[in-house]
């Protein structure tokens, strides 16, 4: 298996930058996530790495050997794409003898191998099968396992689950991470979808517009958000943002937004220390805050109900915070009229205080 080292690597289109030197180490044997919004760069590294696209600048390591220059054959890689690219004429087992056949092993040893891997995947019975008979779930396994068949170093997987439908990927992204655990694979899995980055991966790498933003196992990067773009790309529903300023008054410390006020005096000397200046964002997540017909603390905070979803064991409450529009969660037996009040008390220790010049998060 292999360790893989990206320093300083950069693409460049004209006067675009697709991908800005980017720095990342992916540890031997783990499952690594390419985690941004359409453009953000992670397919264009993903293709970097495979050696499909040459970088403009940067160094490209496999187990501390330069491969910047070797070409795709050369470093031994396996790359499934979202289009499954499945060979329609032939049967499944063609197809993933298909690699076998083109390193001339003879009959017997690709029978085995094609056998070997179709066990292991659970697809023995569909070995027979046409393309035009099979589920789309059937045609990921086949392109996975035409793959893997052929022992590389490393998987390179980009978006393989999006033409699944939604209880399929569910499906799928658990058996991947089995088969991973499993075979001791270094895999890349490109994915705009944060579900399945943080369900799958051992660690995350969030991109946008060519930077990455930050790199960490999938509690880090929830619990502690480095900049406004990761707080508010993960979780479902996203973190709210409140445009407030940071003032003291005596011993005391607020995020003040002008109708309401935080206290964050326990804050204080960290936001002090991070802060360029007084104007903040507060960032607070929907599950962080539990609304009440009646205020339950004297630093309860009144809000005007706008709409709500019920999601079955949850709700989804729309609210005017201010001149702020909030998510936050309730019961799914939540009930109001539009503009009816209500209240809300946050959990002071889960928010997040953040630069507004830099984006930054202090806390």
């Amino acid at each position: 298996m292999t360790q893989i080292s990206l320093e300083k690597l950069r693409k460049e289109y004209g006067r675009l930058t697709a991908v800005n030197d980017l720095t990342l180490k992916i540890q031997d044997k783990t499952l690594v996530s390419l985690l941004g919004p359409s453009g953000c760069g992670k397919t264009t590294t993903l293709k970097m790495i495979a050696g499909l696209l040459r970088p403009t600048s940067g160094t490209i390591y496999f187990d501390n050997k330069d491969v910047t220059a070797l070409s795709p054959r050369d470093r031994r890689i396996g790359l499934v794409f979202q289009d499954y690219a499945i060979f329609t004429h032939m049967t499944a087992y063609k197809n993933i003898a298909y690699g076998l056949r083109i390193r001339r092993l003879s009959d017997t040893e690709a029978r085995k191998e094609v056998t070997d891997i179709a066990k292991l995947l659970h697809i023995s019975e569909i070995l027979d099968k046409m393309p035009r008979r099979m589920t789309q779930r059937e045609l990921q396994t086949v392109a996975l396992a035409r793959t893997l068949v052929t022992k590389p170093s490393i998987l390179l997987l980009d978006e393989p689950l999006s033409n699944l439908d939604a209880a399929f990927r569910v499906r799928m992204r658990a058996e991947l991470r089995t088969l991973q655990m499993e075979i001791e694979q270094t895999l890349i899995y490109v994915t705009h979808d944060q579900i399945e980055a943080m369900a799958m991966s051992d660690k995350v790498a969030v991109m946008n517009k060519g930077v990455l933003q930050q790199y960490g196992t999938p509690d880090e990067i929830y619990e502690r958000p480095q900049s406004k773009f990761v707080a508010g790309f993960i979780g479902m529903p996203p973190m709210n943002f409140v445009e407030c300023t940071f003032v003291q008054k005596g011993d005391k410390a607020y995020l003040d937004q002008g109708s309401f006020r935080v206290d964050v005096t326990h804050l204080k000397s960290v936001i002090e220390e991070g802060a360029t200046g007084p104007e903040m964002i507060l960032g607070i997540r929907p599950e962080d805050m539990t609304v009440h017909e009646r205020p339950p603390t004297k630093e309860a905070i009144e809000v005007s109900v706008e709409s709500y979803d019920p999601m079955g064991s949850e709700s989804i409450v729309y609210a005017k915070l201010g001149n702020h529009l909030i998510r936050l969660l309730a019961s799914g037996t939540f009930a109001a009229q539009p503009n009816e009040k209500r209240h809300i008390a946050f959990n002071v220790d889960a928010i997040h205080v953040i630069d507004k010049k830099t984006d930054k998060c202090i806390v």
